[in-house]
C-alpha cells in the first residue's frame, strides 16, 4: 500500500485526486494537510511514501500587490515542504508546476513548447513556479525522487480559469468569432490518471501531460453549446478587431496559441482515459 500526503487541503485537484484513489482502499492511503498556517510543520511526514504538493496560488494575471505573497507560497513554501519531506524519508515528491513557466501564447503566433523552449515566464506568477522548480531540483537524489508536472490549462467539473469563462459564453452568446487558434488542455480525469501512474511507477523527472487533441476556442464553445442545445452563429466579423487587441492579456488568454509538442507528452502507459468530447460532456454534466 502506498501512503500519500496531499498538501493543500480542499484544493480543486487534491480533492478530486483523493476521491479517485479512495476507490482503491487496498492500494492507497491518502491524507490531506492544511497549509494556511504553520501547523503543517508539526505534521509527521515520515509515515508517507509520497508527498503530492498541490498547495499554491494560481492566477495568470495576479495583482502587483500580491507579488511577495506569490513567492512566499509558490516558491518558498514548496521548497520548505520538499525539504521536510526529504528529511523525513519520503521517497517521492510531486510538484504541480505549470506551463506558465514558459510564458503565454499570443494571437497570430504559432507558439509550440518543445524540449528546447526556454523558461521565460511573463509575470511573477510564472516566475514563482519557475523559482520553485529551481529550488527543489537540487534536493533530488537516489532516495528522494522528484516529479515536476507542467500542465497546460486544467479543466473539469466546477473548475476555475478560462474554461468557465468560455462555457459561460457558450451557453449565453449568440455570436462567437471564428478566429482559429490551438491550445493544449488537460482534463482533470486525465491529469489524475497521470499522477497515479507517476506514483505507481515511482517516476522522477519533468513531465508535460496533455490531452491527445489540441483545441481551438471556437471548437470548445461549439461543443459546450451543443450539449446545452444553444444555437450560436460563428462569424469572422470580429477577427480583425481581436487581432488588433493581440497585446491584451485576456484576449490572448482566450484566442492565443499555446501548444505542447505532443512528443513531450508521450508516456509508456496510457493516461488519456477521456477524449476531448467525452471530457466536455463530463464537465458540463456536473
Amino acid at each position: 500500500m502506498k501512503k500519500i500526503l496531499v498538501t493543500g487541503k480542499g484544493s480543486y485537484i487534491g480533492t478530486h485526486f483523493i476521491e479517485e484513489l479512495s476507490k482503491y482502499p487496498k492500494d492507497y492511503q491518502v491524507d490531506e494537510l492544511e497549509m494556511r498556517d504553520d501547523d503543517w510543520k508539526q505534521h509527521d511526514f515520515s509515515v508517507y511514501d509520497v508527498v503530492y504538493h498541490v498547495a499554491g496560488l494560481a492566477h495568470s494575471t495576479p495583482d502587483e500587490s500580491q507579488r511577495a505573497l506569490y513567492y512566499r507560497v509558490n516558491t518558498d513554501l514548496t521548497y520548505e515542504v520538499a525539504k521536510k519531506a526529504k528529511e523525513a524519508g519520503v521517497k517521492q515528491f510531486i510538484f504541480m508546476s505549470s506551463i506558465i513557466v514558459y510564458g503565454s501564447g499570443k494571437i497570430g503566433e504559432d507558439r509550440v513548447i518543445t524540449k528546447d523552449t526556454p523558461l521565460t515566464p511573463d509575470n511573477f506568477y510564472g516566475d514563482s513556479k519557475k523559482q520553485a522548480e529551481i529550488k527543489v531540483l537540487p534536493l533530488e537524489d537516489e532516495n528522494f525522487k522528484l516529479v515536476i508536472v507542467r500542465p497546460p490549462m486544467i479543466y473539469g467539473p466546477n473548475s476555475k480559469g478560462n474554461y468557465p469563462l468560455l462555457a459561460k459564453f457558450a451557453k449565453k452568446t449568440i455570436l462567437f468569432p471564428t478566429l482559429e487558434n490551438k491550445r493544449s488542455m488537460l482534463f482533470l480525469g486525465n491529469l489524475i490518471a497521470f499522477i497515479k501512474l507517476m506514483i505507481d511507477n515511482e517516476e522522477h523527472g519533468i513531465f508535460l501531460p496533455q490531452n491527445k487533441e489540441y483545441v481551438s476556442s471556437a471548437s470548445l464553445v461549439k461543443e459546450i453549446s451543443k450539449l446545452h442545445d444553444h444555437k450560436i452563429w460563428f462569424t469572422g466579423l470580429f477577427n480583425p478587431l481581436l487581432r488588433l487587441f493581440n497585446k491584451q492579456v485576456y484576449v490572448n488568454k482566450v484566442f492565443g496559441n499555446l501548444t505542447i509538442d505532443k512528443a513531450l507528452s508521450e508516456y509508456k502507459d496510457e493516461y488519456c482515459k477521456y477524449s476531448f468530447v467525452e471530457s466536455i460532456r463530463l464537465t458540463e454534466e456536473k
